[in-house]
């Protein structure tokens, strides 16, 4: 086959074989099975349990639904992007690696830069989820740790280092050190178990049903507000977006695959509709049980409805499980990020030694550098704020990789490999892919945009100062 010319400079394409080449030591072990429960675990996460009363509260009310449908449909539109893009380009790294390839290295750089930041922060994010609900788990049972101890210094009330963040970033570290294989069977008996759990919350919840909760089904809009009419479903949309980002997290481990061609296109397309269908049905379930105004600034809304029906038993189970489950998302994210570090560095963007594998073929400098940041970031940042830089980096991501398609899918059977997935109603779906993403990036808030627009000066500072200057792929 022959290769697209180089053409020099911030904007010279990637040839396809020379990512081939650099991914070939790393071990293909993955399969539908183990993307199925990547993606399910990374999606659904604890925000199942949380975002549906939440969203419903401040801004949809029942309609919650429809605003978990409208952000399915428009990561659906762009998981049909990546899962061509991935069955034809299987390589580590996933938007960075495409983009360099189709559109030339300065928007890999864009790309990739988009999604570090979505890797970063969800780590530390999900990270002080987890110690927040363990912390709620200890004071149940009337313990608690250290108040130094309790929480980082950037929150203040005395706080030195949140022990239980650090401690749930460091079990995940050191399992992924182990590798992928056993990584993902732990992470299949962690996610059928929250299935499992989940299908029971459905269950009981069904039982404990008031049809009145859901007149209206779309309450009137407040003016001044982001609440009640279309206005608050898609504001609740705009909020609910970041519960569906994981399915990303498959794609940027494609080049560790079995059969890629098959296997991807299966494991992102079907860990999204999986995630949709279950995060639809407990919002319908959990507005059902209660008025959605209960669900007001409800950290716990899940397990808060079990138990103020007369389920204790049920809720306590939701608990422990929600706990354990978060370590699914953790998983994802650490290992799509500890990838997308080592793609960096193998391609002399960033410092070399993020791109070596140790003799297991795994990149572990990639994934002690990813878990060092991500507790410095838990110890600095207040990640109220820094959440919506986790939607709007993925969404700048999503909007590359849509149009990509119209620059991969004449160099398909030419250059690059024929997929075994081709998004459908080509060429119109791609363009509605970028226009959602970007729909849904304006209903961002006005800091979540200026944080990523500093992002993304800092990301071009460090690519103009550094890695064009070393770039392999220039050369």
């Amino acid at each position: 086959m022959s290769e697209s010319k180089p053409r020099g400079g911030w904007f010279h394409k990637a040839s396809p074989s020379s990512f081939e080449i650099s991914d070939a030591h790393l071990q293909k072990t993955l399969g539908v099975k183990e993307m199925l429960a990547l993606g399910i675990g990374t999606i659904v996460s604890t925000a199942i349990f949380t975002l549906p009363g939440i969203v419903a509260a401040k801004h949809a009310g029942p309609a919650v639904a429809i605003s978990f449908v409208i952000a399915a449909v428009v990561s659906g539109l762009a998981a049909f992007a990546y899962a061509e893009f991935a069955s034809a380009l299987p390589f580590a790294g996933s938007a960075y690696s495409w983009a360099n390839v189709v559109f030339g290295e300065v928007f890999g750089w864009i790309a990739g830069w988009a999604l570090l930041a979505e890797y970063f922060i969800a780590v530390a994010f999900v990270a002080s989820g987890w110690s927040a609900n363990f912390k709620l788990f200890l004071a149940s049972h009337q313990l608690a740790l250290p108040p130094a101890l309790a929480g980082s210094f950037a929150a203040g009330n005395g706080g030195v280092i949140d022990l239980s963040a650090l401690f749930a970033v460091l079990i995940v570290t050191i399992l992924l050190w182990r590798g992928t294989n056993t990584t993902a069977r732990v992470e299949n008996v962690l996610v059928i178990g929250k299935v499992l759990v989940i299908l029971i919350f459905i269950g009981v919840g069904l039982t404990a049903i008031h049809p009145a909760n859901y007149v209206p089904f779309i309450p009137a809009h407040k003016p001044g507000t982001d609440f009640g009419g279309w206005q608050g479903i898609f504001a609740g949309a705009a909020q609910i977006f970041l519960a569906y980002i994981g399915f990303d997290s498959i794609a940027a481990n494609s080049a560790e695959a079995k059969d890629p061609k098959k296997t991807m296109p299966r494991g992102i397309i079907g860990s999204l509709v999986i995630a949709t269908i279950l995060f639809v049905t407990v919002a319908l379930v959990l507005v059902g049980m209660f008025h959605y105004s209960k669900y007001a600034n409800n950290a716990a809304p899940a397990a808060w409805a079990l138990l103020n029906s007369g389920h204790e038993f049920t809720s306590n189970l939701l608990s422990v499980v929600a706990l354990v489950g978060m370590f699914t998302a953790i998983i994802g994210m650490m290992l799509a990020g500890s990838r997308l570090l080592y793609a960096f560095g193998r391609d002399g963007l960033l410092p070399k030694f993020l791109g070596k594998v140790n003799d297991k073929g795994l990149p572990n400098n990639a994934l002690l550098v990813l878990s060092v940041i991500a507790i410095l970031i838990g110890s600095v940042f207040s990640f109220t704020e820094l959440a919506g830089l986790i939607s709007a980096g993925t969404l700048i991501a999503f909007i590359i990789v849509s149009l990509g398609v119209y620059a991969l899918r004449p160099r398909e059977g030419k250059d690059i490999p024929v997929p075994g997935f081709k998004m459908p109603l080509y060429p119109v779906l791609p363009a509605l892919a970028a226009l959602g993403s970007g729909f849904i990036f304006y209903q961002l808030d006005n800091q979540a945009k200026l944080y990523a627009f500093g992002w993304f000066v800092l990301g071009l500072i460090i690519y103009a100062a550094y890695g064009a200057r070393h770039s392999k792929i220039s050369r």
